[in-house]
């Protein structure tokens, strides 16, 4: 399967619409998702479907009003995505964000994300 631009903005938009099942559609059985923060440099992860389909749950909750907007996509071949957006939304706790973010995302010869790695400007 030929990965495109357009796969990721579909994929993008799956996030803004909170459509769980649509962007599980997007994963690799074997999937991980590096999240942009946790205990280690890399993040926390989450590794298969179920477990990267719980995480992004909790994103949904956390920040019920998330959006991904002002995107570009880049794509590599058919093996890697880069997908820039702006994070729009306000914690449960009464957070506003807005900050600015890439992924970095690599696929199988399915065309199905093998590993999503999430990276966030860090504001002061």
């Amino acid at each position: 399967m030929t990965v495109t631009r357009d796969t990721l903005a579909g994929f993008l938009a799956a996030f803004n619409n909170h459509d769980l099942d649509a962007i599980m559609g997007y994963f690799a059985d074997d999937c991980v998702f590096y999240m942009p923060r946790g205990a280690k440099p890399r993040g926390d992860h989450y590794r298969g479907k179920a477990d990267v389909r719980a995480g992004l749950a909790t994103r949904f909750t956390g920040i019920p009003d998330v959006h991904y907007g002002d995107d570009r996509h880049w794509v590599c071949g058919n093996e890697l995505g880069v997908s820039e957006w702006t994070l729009t939304g306000t914690s449960v706790s009464g957070q506003r964000l807005e900050v600015r973010g890439v992924d970095l995302l690599e696929f199988d010869s399915e065309g199905k994300i093998r590993r999503k790695d999430s990276f966030w400007k860090i504001l002061d």
